[in-house]
Order: structure tokens, then C-alpha cells, then sequence
């Protein structure tokens, strides 16, 4: 199972220079309900509705979204061994969710920051090379 964050997804809507393989969009793939609105938000600022408001769409129909439960809202409030941004927090607390619930999950992310605090957490990377 790969968890994807938000740069991967917008690097694959907004075709930027760095974009994730073709192949990961056939993996078993699942992020925070955190993905769904920081996407959206983004697509609004950009006034992009009417040109990518189906992808994005289709493409969060794609991913199996996790909720902010209880769980995962707990463990964002707890201190990681590095410092993170807030909504950083909760993807890594949903990542870590999956994993005690005994889920395989690596984490695909061009966000810098947040593949240093998956590392020290132990969660492996996924290779989004082309």
C-alpha cells in the first residue's frame, strides 16, 4: 500500500516538472481526507475548477481516503522525534495509523520535510524517479 500526499497528487494534476511514474496510479493507494482538501484548496486559488475539476475528481475517486479519527488525531497531537509542520502531523499520524493496524505502507511524497520525519519514524520511501 502506498500513502500519497498532497505534492505527489498536485505534481500529477498540475504536470510538473517532477511527476510520479504512471505506474504508481495502479498501486493500492491511500492518504489522509487531508489530501482531498488540501487539493481542492489549491485547484480554487489557481481558479483551475473548470479545467481540472474532473481529474482531480477522478483522481481522489482513485485513492482510498482515511479519515481524522480519534486515533490519528491523538497521535498528531503527540511529539515526534523531529519537529513538523501541523498538517504534516497528521499525514505522518495517519501513516502510522495503518501501520499499527498492520498495513505494509510506504509513503510517496516530493515534500522534503516531510520524507526526513517519515525516516526517522522508520517508514519506508517510496522511489518516485521516472
Amino acid at each position: 500500500m502506498i500513502y500519497v500526499d498532497t505534492s505527489v497528487v498536485l505534481a500529477h494534476l498540475l504536470v510538473e516538472v517532477r511527476h510520479p511514474p504512471a505506474a504508481l496510479w495502479r498501486e493500492t493507494l491511500v492518504a489522509s481526507r487531508l489530501v482531498e482538501y488540501e487539493v481542492w484548496t489549491r485547484v480554487h486559488a489557481r481558479r483551475l475548477f473548470d479545467s481540472h475539476g474532473e481529474a482531480v475528481q477522478a483522481l481522489i475517486g482513485r485513492i482510498a481516503l482515511l479519515e481524522l479519527s480519534p486515533p490519528v488525531l491523538a497521535r498528531a497531537l503527540a511529539a515526534f522525534p523531529v519537529p513538523v509542520r501541523t498538517l504534516d502531523a497528521l499525514h505522518l499520524a495517519s501513516i502510522d495509523f495503518l501501520r499499527r493496524q498492520g498495513q505494509s505502507v510506504e509513503l510517496a511524497t516530493y515534500d522534503r520535510r516531510m520524507t526526513d520525519a517519515a525516516r526517522t519514524l522508520g517508514f519506508p520511501i517510496r522511489d518516485l524517479t521516472v
